[in-house]
């Protein structure tokens, strides 16, 4: 079981030994932004090494629109940032689920979903996993509600979609941590990543604030016990720089036996 933590890009590696983590996620980009990634100078490092590296693709990424100005550009960067985050020796991207916005149809996110895939494939395929990320709010959300998710599979399993969980966004998005992987897996059938995250907002708020684990509204044993029933590697994306970081990956491994 492989712990870690979301961390600044400019030396992840560096980032990792100062927490002792196993594992960083990071951008390749202002995530704010649709640049596309420059190719770094520490790509053999990063490749070379025993800490595994997970990619976060831009927030500003959001294929299941109905603009098409958006949605056609965030299905282009979306594989760019995939082709970006395979030259770094990535094990995943992580891309949120994304929404159709006020008043539009939700069946139609998950049409454009599964058109990313198609997309993808007639470009060469996806170098690597695409993990989808379930989110805690937003108008008419693809991947909030777990009923909308195996909607959402329904379109995507069959391409080898992969699925990352976040706690703070299952709890903030209205969904009980108590059994969550079993639910989880029943609809995607893995999960491969866990955002292991506190709450700093109440159940089913909506709102998408991350906290330090044991600080915020989430029993962290709930969280401990995620990451026990998947197996699957953890990632932080907790506040408090390295200090408030090493001590969340800390309380995880000792609570997980990892």
């Amino acid at each position: 079981m492989r712990i870690g933590a979301h961390v600044d890009p400019a030396d992840p590696l560096a980032e990792a030994a100062a927490r002792g983590a196993e594992a960083v996620q990071f951008f390749l980009t202002d995530p704010q932004s649709s640049k596309t990634p420059e190719p770094r100078e520490d790509v053999e490092r990063l490749r070379a090494s025993e800490v595994d590296i997970y990619i976060h693709a831009p927030y500003r990424i959001n294929v299941a629109s109905p603009n098409n100005r958006i949605r056609i550009p965030s299905r282009k960067l979306l594989l760019t940032h995939a082709r970006a985050a395979a030259e770094v020796g990535a094990k995943g991207l992580i891309v949120h689920g994304g929404h159709v916005g006020g008043g539009a149809d939700l069946a139609d996110g998950f049409v454009s979903w599964r058109k990313v895939f198609e997309y993808a494939e007639s470009e060469g395929g996806f170098p690597l996993p695409i993990l989808i990320e379930n989110t805690a709010g937003g108008d008419n959300a693809c991947a909030r509600r777990f009923d909308d998710v195996a909607r959402l599979w329904d379109e995507v399993g069959r391409f080898g979609a992969g699925f990352c969980l976040d706690t703070c966004h299952a709890f903030a998005g209205g969904e009980d941590l108590v059994g969550i992987v079993d639910r989880v897996k029943a609809i995607t059938g893995r999960i491969d990543l866990i955002h292991a995250n506190d709450s700093k907002g109440g159940f089913d708020s909506g709102q998408d604030r991350h906290d330090n684990l044991g600080s915020g509204k989430i029993d962290p044993e709930l969280v401990v016990a995620a990451i026990r029933a998947s197996g699957a590697p953890a990632i932080v994306e907790t506040p408090g720089g390295v200090a408030g970081q090493s001590a969340d990956i800390a309380l995880l491994r000792q609570r997980s036996g990892a």
